[in-house]
């Protein structure tokens, strides 16, 4: 994608985070959208089929990054010598999720909320599944998995939505604490 293609792609999830905030995923028209974002119909439609295409693919270039493999020293956080620790991945996801805080509340805050909760989840079971067989249950590790992702998923959603003023390292010793 070029430069151009890029910046008004960005300007498209902007205007449909921006209106998140203001209004309901199923109020939300592709005209407000395209108004907001201040591109033609068809710009829009070269990018997106729906504005759920377009949900789809704003939470998927959330979790693109979120979720890398590649730990590494960024803006904020450095876990470079993490290795894999699973406290610590926890942690490093919390804080990529906190640059997006502003995309999250608004994604979260209305029915968009169990759409994006359904592709987080699934992002999750893939990065928790070694983690969570490393866990000391007597529960079938499949349980503990899905117990474990669904847990972490309403962490972030009370995080992100009502205490903010908990830092990512907090938030994670707190799901630490709870899941051993």
């Amino acid at each position: 994608m070029d430069r151009r293609q890029q910046k008004t792609r960005q300007a498209i999830f902007n205007a449909f985070s921006s209106l998140l905030e203001k209004k309901s995923f199923g109020n939300i028209t592709v005209q407000e959208i395209i108004d907001e974002a201040n591109v033609g119909r068809s710009t829009f439609y070269a990018h997106f089929e729906t504005k759920e295409s377009l949900l789809e693919t704003m939470c998927k270039d959330i979790f693109q990054h979120v979720f890398s493999d590649d730990l590494r020293q960024e803006n904020g956080h450095d876990f470079s010598h993490a290795g894999h620790d699973f406290e610590k991945e926890i942690t490093h996801i919390l804080y990529h999720l906190q640059d997006n805080r502003k995309n999250l509340k608004g994604l979260l805050s209305c029915e968009s909320g169990e759409i994006f909760m359904g592709y987080f989840k699934e992002y999750l079971r893939e990065m928790f599944s070694d983690s969570v067989k490393k866990l000391h249950y007597t529960s079938p590790p499949e349980y503990v998995l899905h117990m474990t992702v669904c847990s972490f998923a309403e962490t972030l959603r009370w995080w992100i939505t009502e205490h903010n003023d908990y830092t990512p390292e907090q938030i994670a010793s707190y799901f630490m604490e709870f899941i051993c």
